[in-house]
């Protein structure tokens, strides 16, 4: 592992200088993102954290959804470390014709890349890696997490609510866990008009794991729909969701 000071020079130079370099290699991500996984075909993000034990309930959880999704044919995708990222790694990974994608993340702390992915893309900086985990997803399932996973429900969440992107589900799993912050958004931030209550709805909070296993698969005709009201019917991604949805229906 990289050691601690190395990694946070380098990231202060590169996003407050004004070296032109560093442009081209926050640039060299997205590139590389958007080559490796423009092809994917229907995809789910995974959550979660990174400390999270192999013996933990959550860790299961994962494990479980993911395998219940790859068996259904969704990609699974997560950011590459331990803890639930790699449960649900771990949980598609068996799965033939199932991508198992890690995007994995330079940290000076904990991330190390699991050994259950079958792409593993590593990246710089976490606003490109960001962008690559929501891309190219069609769900979003957060299960419990620290500051890293609240900063990615609270993004999805955003870009939801701004109509960034659409048709899109945000499910989040660990109903106990996430009770207080679901409360604090209805009682703090919609009682102060700083939300309304239909951004709530946005969120699917639900343990159930079968459930939103079927609700991911009843979005794919949305998802459809709103890219081919965008104009991308010539595109790979709108195909390859078509195709799957027409070999879901023979079946």
């Amino acid at each position: 592992m990289k050691n601690t000071d190395e990694l946070t020079k380098r990231y202060v130079k590169d996003i407050k200088s004004a070296d032109v370099w560093s442009v081209f290699r926050i640039i060299a991500d997205f590139v590389k993102g958007f080559d490796e996984l423009g092809e994917l075909g229907p995809t789910v993000t995974i959550f979660g954290s990174a400390r999270t034990k192999k013996d933990e309930y959550y860790y299961k959880e994962s494990q479980k959804l993911a395998s219940i999704l790859a068996a259904r044919g969704f990609n699974i995708m997560t950011g590459g470390g331990p803890g639930v990222m790699e449960a649900a790694n771990k949980g598609a990974k068996k799965f033939k014709n199932i991508e198992s994608i890690g995007l994995n993340i330079d940290l000076t702390l904990e991330q190390v890349a699991n050994p259950y992915t079958t792409k593993n893309l590593s990246f710089d900086y976490f606003f490109s890696r960001k962008v690559m985990l929501v891309k190219y997803s069609m769900a979003y399932v957060i299960f419990p997490g620290g500051f890293g996973t609240l900063d990615e429900l609270f993004e999805a969440l955003t870009l939801a609510q701004t109509r960034k992107i659409t048709g899109v589900k945000i499910f989040v799993v660990g109903v106990e866990f996430y009770k207080p912050l679901l409360s604090f958004l209805k009682n703090k931030l919609v009682a102060s008009n700083m939300i309304d209550i239909e951004d709530l709805h946005i969120i699917k909070l639900s343990d159930d794991l079968e459930c939103i296993a079927n609700e991911i698969e009843k979005s794919l005709i949305k998802q459809i729909e709103v890219l081919k009201d965008a104009g991308l019917e010539d595109t790979t991604y709108y195909k390859s969701l078509s195709e799957f949805t027409k070999n879901k229906e023979k079946k």
